[in-house]
């Protein structure tokens, strides 16, 4: 449980900080071309860590759901509607909206048990965690 906690933080911190500086670039580059290229670096470096590591195989891929490597394109989404939404309303309030969504969108797909993920229960205390996340957002971007 660590572990993920852990890769929960360093993700955090990395979309964060991605979101910052793929709208710098996209200042000067715009938005469309910084995505094509965040994305190419992206594959440069994850193509270049696979060799290193090895930890899959292209066989084994065949026996995904195609549907699933659509994670790709929902790749170039999120990094676009990243950038526009930092740019339109700042760093703090953009990421919690997307904290948010994420957040109710997974709970969704755990309570529905969506994609092949085992269903959970919705619970009061969950309904109350999410609205307890608006309301702070509230406070903390209106005062």
């Amino acid at each position: 449980m660590l572990k993920g906690i852990l890769f929960s933080l360093l993700a955090g911190i990395f979309i964060t900080l991605q979101g910052i500086f793929n709208t710098n670039v996209s200042s000067k580059a715009g938005f469309w071309l910084t995505t094509t290229i965040v994305h190419a670096i992206g594959l440069i470096g994850s193509v270049i860590i696979y060799l290193i590591v090895r930890d899959g195989s292209i066989k084994n891929l065949q026996e995904v759901n195609k549907v699933y490597l659509l994670g790709g394109l929902f790749g170039v989404i999120i990094v676009f509607s990243v950038m526009q939404g930092i740019a339109h309303v700042g760093p703090a309030f953009s990421v919690s909206i997307l904290l948010i969504t994420q957040l109710v969108i997974a709970l969704m797909i755990n309570t529905l048990g969506l994609f092949g993920i085992e269903p959970v229960a919705l619970s009061l205390n969950k309904i109350i965690g999410v609205l307890v996340m608006v309301g702070g957002v509230f406070i903390f971007q209106f005062k």
